[in-house]
């Protein structure tokens, strides 16, 4: 399990290295394995500085290209050959020096002193999707706001370095699957060994439910299964690519941004360890949720186009009318969220472990949510043994209807 040093620094107030921070955890039993510095963009733009365009003029060779000489913040104009259409004296740009490496995927190349057209050149003027800040190639970077000529462009981008830890779990500490799990241990290792640290709860004090007559109705048929099931309805949402703070901190731990979608339920799941699903809620038919199990032999596709049989003791997440999600295990083909997708149903359940294994033991199990939903994770999460009733998911934040499933007397 990878854990991000600043994103753990958000749950407790921590003054430890990295590397500090590794040997405590290995001396309460999150053995880490490794430390190793992240940096959210290959690079860290090292190399790259804002310059102020000078002058630009049309190439005398070309019919695209343009020569600048730009300020670079040491006393000269350094002059470089543009082919970018929207590059004009008086620009605020980003620059890569002679000698900086840019990277492409896994591909590099150095910037070097040369002459393009029989004219030299002396760095590169770059765009967006050249320094890994961006996709776009329209065109150069052109900045809205006076900077001052030779600022390093990490600072001006605010780009920090981040530190992952290696934490080797064991299947017991299911509960320390998480950032704030590993800072709750690590508040309790604190006051035994120094002073202690204080604990921060995630805040869900902002979240406010704006049409109580939206909810999704929710029925559980097998409690024995499912103590617990509980969910958000939003609405008029729009799936695209997620904010830059959403896509670094999943990036930090090695996984791949989606959209806003995925990586809200990835980042929940990494924060606090509990899994959640989203259907597309105009695929909910009847506008039910129905926690049961099926009849031996059901047909069902999965996500990845595989059609199951299911067995009578898969649990399954239903609409009205049919499976929409194995529990816990596998999303199904036609309820997952597009592109096209504007509302949406957030599950946060909790499944019985024997119950679930029981029910996937004659297909291999899918590698994301059953593996970190067996036991509960945070302290408000209840137990299979005990199994309250409670609205305290962080996700009800984005909320703006909920669905809580509380069995009859």
């Amino acid at each position: 399990m990878n854990i991000s040093y600043n994103w753990l620094k958000e749950y407790i107030d921590t003054t430890l290295t990295p590397d500090q921070l590794a040997d405590a955890l290995t001396s309460i039993g999150l053995e880490t394995g490794s430390v190793e510095e992240v940096e959210s963009i290959r690079g860290g733009l090292r190399g790259l500085v804002i310059g102020k365009v000078l002058t630009c003029t049309e190439h005398p060779d070309s019919d695209h290209l343009h020569v600048t000489t730009v300020d670079l913040g040491d006393g000269q104009a350094t002059q470089i050959v543009c082919g970018a259409p929207n590059v004009a004296a008086g620009q605020t740009v980003v620059v890569a020096t002679v000698g900086t490496t840019l990277y492409d995927g896994d591909k590099e190349f150095k910037i070097k002193k040369s002459k393009i057209r029989g004219v030299e050149s002396f760095g590169m003027i770059c765009a967006e999707d050249e320094i890994g800040v961006g996709t776009s190639h329209d065109g150069i970077i052109v900045i809205d706001r006076d900077v001052k000529p030779g600022t390093p462009a990490a600072e001006y981008f605010g780009l920090s370095s981040d530190y992952v830890l290696e934490v080797d779990l064991t299947p017991n500490r299911i509960d320390a699957a998480s950032h704030f799990g590993v800072a709750r241990d690590l508040a309790a290792w604190s006051a035994q060994h120094a002073t202690a640290l204080e604990l921060h709860r995630p805040d869900v004090d902002s979240f406010r439910v704006d049409r109580p007559d939206g909810a999704i109705s929710v029925e559980v048929l097998n409690y024995d299964a499912c103590p617990r099931y509980s969910g958000v309805t939003i609405r008029g949402i729009k799936v695209t690519e997620s904010p830059a703070w959403l896509k670094d901190r999943l990036s930090a731990i090695g996984l791949r941004p989606i959209n806003t979608v995925v990586d809200i339920t990835n980042y929940i799941l990494h924060a606090i360890g509990q899994p959640l699903h989203c259907f597309d809620l105009a695929k909910i038919d009847g506008g039910k949720v129905v926690v049961r199990n099926c009849p031996e032999g059901t047909p069902f596709t999965t996500l990845d186009g595989i059609e199951h049989k299911l067995s009578e003791n898969d649990l399954m997440i239903c609409s009205a009318t049919k499976p929409m999600c194995i529990a816990g295990v596998f999303g199904g083909l036609d309820s997952g969220v597009t592109e096209a997708t504007t509302d949406i149903f957030i599950e946060s359940a909790y499944f019985n472990p024997t119950r679930q294994r029981a029910g996937k033991a004659c297909r291999p199990t899918h590698p994301s949510a059953t593996n970190a939903a067996p036991t509960p994770t945070s302290p408000s999460t209840p137990s299979s043994s005990q199994p309250s009733w409670y609205s305290s998911s962080p996700e009800v934040r984005y909320a703006v209807s909920r669905s809580t499933y509380t069995p009859p007397p």
